[in-house]
């Protein structure tokens, strides 16, 4: 990851439903200024209100079924894991998204389509440095036998993550990357969300679940995955759940210098890591690594980082 903050190089607009909601929604990414982050902006409330949120764990509500921001009374912006994994993961530091329903489209259940959407447009450099959230010390969570702990790193942004499920589809899956827009698109971006039948019954009776179907989750019985087409590869489950940390990590509203491991972990354990470590001052600090560069200058505001066949 470079030394200079990113934007996305122009706008671009994508629609579909929410997983949870089954309605309808369409969002619209724009670039914005350095210093910007992430921000959600969401429309279509009632009386033509619009509530703005940053992409920062302070506005995290629910985190039971999916990653949520605000709360359902003022606005919410639900199920944001997924885009979050996908603007970190290619390394987008600021951009402001509009959204016009409750929950963000669950589109395949994976991140690329919003992979694919970012690479359209690109992603620029802007002339001003980018900081990092660097852990300085050992911080852990725990919630029954799930566990999380953030650990310090010599460079950059490590998980491993560790899945272990009693279904013989599943069974106990691991996977350890160091997280780079290569490393994302090929190792994360694919795996797409799951679950199971039996919950799906549970989740219907209470009005949730409605947009979920085969098109856009890994739905297993007692047995084996229902899809036609099967999983994505033995260990896309675990895949998943390392998409869905990366995303929900990037709560913590700057790129993280440090480790991350993880065992039988989900959207509460994630969240609840973020807000263990910002509880902590003396666990993390804030740094700006500034390159020797000719003049003291950044140079080139609006330099193409990357696209979809680099890095």
């Amino acid at each position: 990851m470079g030394f200079e903050q990113t934007t996305l190089g122009g706008s671009m607009s994508i629609a579909g439903i929410g997983v949870h909601s089954g309605s309808p929604v369409r969002i619209t990414l724009f670039p914005a200024p350095a210093g910007n982050g992430i921000q959600f902006r969401r429309t279509n409330l009632p009386n033509g209100v619009t509530r703005t949120y940053r992409a920062h764990v302070d506005h995290v509500g629910q985190t039971e079924l999916c990653t949520v921001l605000g709360d359902a009374e003022r606005g919410q912006v639900s199920t944001v894991e997924h885009l979050m994994a996908a603007l970190r993961g290619l390394g987008v530091d600021n951009a402001v998204i509009s959204v016009d329903s409750e929950e963000m489209p669950i589109m395949d259940g994976s991140a690329q389509h919003f992979v694919e959407a970012i690479d359209a447009v690109g992603v620029v450099k802007l002339s001003a440095p980018r900081s990092v959230l660097k852990v300085l010390k050992p911080v852990r969570v725990e919630n029954g036998r799930a566990w999380g702990e953030l650990l310090p790193h010599s460079k950059g942004f490590r998980l491993e993550v560790e899945i272990d499920f009693d279904h013989v589809a599943i069974g106990r899956q691991s996977i350890a990357l160091d997280l780079t827009p290569k490393a994302f698109r090929r190792e994360l971006a694919f795996a797409r969300t799951f679950g199971f039948m039996k919950d799906f019954e549970k989740l219907s009776k209470i009005g949730l679940a409605k947009g979920s179907s085969l098109d856009n989750t890994v739905v297993l019985d007692e047995e084996r995955v229902l899809n036609p087409d099967g999983a994505r590869g033995r260990d896309e489950f675990v895949r998943h759940k390392t998409l869905d940390a990366v995303g929900d990590l990037a709560l913590a509203g700057l790129p993280i210098q440090g480790l991350y491991r993880s065992y039988c972990g989900g959207h509460k354990l994630n969240v609840a890591m973020v807000r263990a470590l910002y509880a902590d001052p003396t666990a993390w600090t804030v740094e700006t690594p500034v390159p020797a560069v000719a003049g003291g200058e950044f140079v080139g505001a609006l330099q193409p980082v990357f696209s979809p066949d680099m890095n």
